[in-house]
């Protein structure tokens, strides 16, 4: 589309502005699998928690694990930086909207402490569930070895958006594919929204990419920086990359998850029929009754300690993190029971499986 004589540029689609389009044939609901696996890691759900504060506590993180998701410890936030974050999650709760971002920014400003790494990922581990646990691309290379020593089983490398080829005249960049080549675990790696980020993010040997810039609903990036990708088209963009990348590679696969923007059940199946085979989602599991939160949900962006890029929303408290992700639900708003509500769509679209239903067909919603 012609922005003006000097600019052109491609429309693209948010979730919100498709919607998923039935077939002849239906499938009861139980009879519909909604299983996932990333290399040797199998889940029960297609659903990974954020690594944010507010929802993510080793308790949290172990209750996910339990209930067929995957819980993603972030080792830059308070439960590496304390040895007893509790007093101070309850303060950021008890914040005004005005206060919150300073004093997010100097809580945060307290350095992070690597013992506290092997401990928190050994408590997750001794539970028996699958541990995964987030860095930044920042300080990957230099607190990995403390992540990989305490055995993290899945590595979440997450920032607003990362690339393969980072170009900087100050410091020595992260050379991605020497470390996941050096690494004996599989890594998850990400944001990007486009298909030559994501198809770059691939060659690096990554397991999966993550889609989008990770903050959904606390995320102000589009206001500060002004970078936004629709999520409907990064997700099909990202998902050709994966195709393509599976016949230049000679048949490896690389998982495509979908990060941000995803609040009700609805968006999770739509990102799913777009070509994601997972999605990473926050402000829903804020709102269980053991986040952390307590009700109030932020991102690692919101206390940046030089450019804020989010903030501290209050999402309120619903039902227990079983209910929102297994139910019964209590609400018609498509916030509880968010793979009971997966498996009706499926169903009503005609597919049994994850990977089939990747090929539904969708339509745009002029009414969105």
């Amino acid at each position: 589309m012609e922005i003006g004589l000097g600019k052109n540029g491609r429309r693209a689609y948010e979730l919100e502005e498709i919607g998923i389009v039935p077939a002849r044939r239906t499938r009861d609901p139980e009879e519909v699998s909604i299983t996932w696996q990333i290399d040797a890691y199998r889940f029960d759900t297609p659903l990974m928690g954020s690594p944010m504060d507010s929802i993510a506590s080793p308790e949290t993180v172990i209750a996910m694990g339990r209930l067929g998701a995957v819980g993603v410890l972030d080792l830059e936030g308070l439960w590496t930086r304390y040895e007893s974050p509790e007093p101070l999650l309850e303060g950021i709760r008890e914040l005004d909207d005005e206060a919150a971002t300073r004093r997010l920014q100097q809580i945060y400003a307290e350095p992070i402490k690597e013992e506290l790494i092997g401990r928190r990922i050994e408590e997750i581990r001794r539970s028996g569930v699958i541990t995964a646990a987030r860095l930044s691309p920042q300080h990957t290379a230099q607190y990995h070895k403390a992540v990989i020593d305490a055995g993290v089983d899945l590595f979440v490398i997450r920032g607003t958006t990362v690339s393969a080829e980072h170009v900087s005249g100050r410091a020595e960049p992260l050379n991605l594919k020497q470390f996941i080549y050096d690494l004996d675990v599989p890594v998850v790696v990400g944001g990007c929204a486009t298909y030559t980020a994501a198809l770059h993010l691939m060659r690096t040997g990554a397991a999966g990419v993550l889609v989008g810039f990770g903050g959904g609903s606390g995320h102000t990036t589009r206001s500060v920086l002004g970078v936004s990708v629709p999520m409907a088209s990064a997700i099909g963009d990202v998902a050709a990359a994966r195709r393509d990348y599976l016949d230049e590679s000679g048949g490896r696969y690389v998982h495509v998850i979908a990060d941000g923007g995803m609040t009700r059940s609805g968006d999770i199946a739509k990102a799913l029929a777009c070509g994601s085979d997972a999605v990473m989602i926050g402000s829903p599991l804020a709102r269980a009754a053991e986040a952390p939160g307590g009700g109030h949900h932020w991102g690692s962006e919101a206390h940046h300690g030089e450019l804020p890029r989010g903030e501290r929303l209050q999402v309120g408290t619903i039902g227990s993190l079983e209910s929102i992700l297994h139910g019964p639900s209590l609400t018609s708003d498509g916030s509880m029971n968010l793979t009971g509500a997966l498996r009706r769509t499926m169903a009503t679209a005609g597919y049994s499986d994850l990977k089939e239903f990747q090929r539904v067909e969708v339509v745009v919603d002029p009414h969105r």
